[in-house]
């Protein structure tokens, strides 16, 4: 894709500013070990909130990042932070090697770890089942910023491979949370989380990934009270705002777990 193009891929022009110094960033560190960059995430399949949505990427290389490469890229993450201040915590992508996925399949998952950026930092991280689901939404709804369609390099993950990696991850993930549940103090954790149970509810009896939208709205016409006041408290929370509902989040957590057992 043209740099032109990026500067007008989303109606946000804040956006897209990112996207810009993005995949300029990246292509300028990794030129020939980069084999593409992938804009992911809501902004990919019309679900994009401008006051509580990320901006998701993912770059994947020929080669793992030397470290000067990684210490390039660190850089190149702060210096979006600096000049693009609303987003400096709300970008979140991956950089993986092309081998990651020839060798890790669904429901396989990598071993090694990536380089992950998330809420500003940049650091090594392992994935979990989220590896299943992001490879298929990828498939589904990713875009080329650079490099071939994603469909080029990766195979369909199937809606039953999905489900399972989302049952996996509520029971790896979240059940053991719940015994320090300290972290849902946090209110964006506690949106976050709400919303992921719908999605995790949804994914069981439909055969498709929906976006956070979709499966919140349906959650609440299927579960109704009292978890409707409480998802329509997450879909309804913005950076910044405070959500209060720590207790609620966990036994909506407990709820959820209930019901797949």
């Amino acid at each position: 894709m043209e740099i032109a193009d990026i500067k007008k891929l989303t109606p946000y022009q804040d956006v897209n500013d990112v996207l810009v110094t993005l995949t300029q960033g990246v292509h300028d560190i990794l030129g020939d070990e980069l084999v593409g960059l992938y804009l992911t995430g809501s902004l990919t399949y019309g679900d994009f909130n401008p006051e509580s949505s990320d901006i998701d990427f993912l770059a994947i290389m020929s080669h793992t990042l030397s470290r000067e490469k990684l210490e390039q890229i660190e850089n190149m993450h702060t210096y979006i932070g600096e000049n693009h201040t609303k987003w400096a915590k709300r970008i979140e992508g991956s950089y993986i090697t092309k081998d990651m996925i020839e060798k890790a399949q669904p429901p396989q998952k990598p071993t090694t770890p990536r380089t992950y950026v998330n809420e500003g930092k940049v650091r090594p991280a392992i994935y979990g089942n989220e590896w299943t689901i992001n490879l298929h939404v990828l498939y589904e709804h990713g875009i080329a910023l650079i490099g071939p369609d994603p469909r080029v390099l990766i195979n369909p993950v199937s809606i039953d491979a999905v489900r399972e990696a989302s049952k996996r991850d509520l029971h790896e993930e979240w059940e053991p949370k719940l015994k320090d549940a300290s972290w849902l103090q946090n209110s964006h954790y506690q949106a976050y989380v709400i919303l992921t149970m719908c999605r995790i509810l949804y994914r069981a009896k439909h055969d498709n990934v929906a976006s956070k939208k979709v499966a919140s709205t349906w959650a609440k016409n299927e579960l109704g009270e009292p978890w409707s006041d409480l998802i329509q408290k997450a879909e309804q929370w913005h950076h910044g705002q405070e959500m209060n509902s720590a207790d609620e989040t966990a036994a909506f957590i407990r709820f959820v777990i209930h019901k797949f057992q």
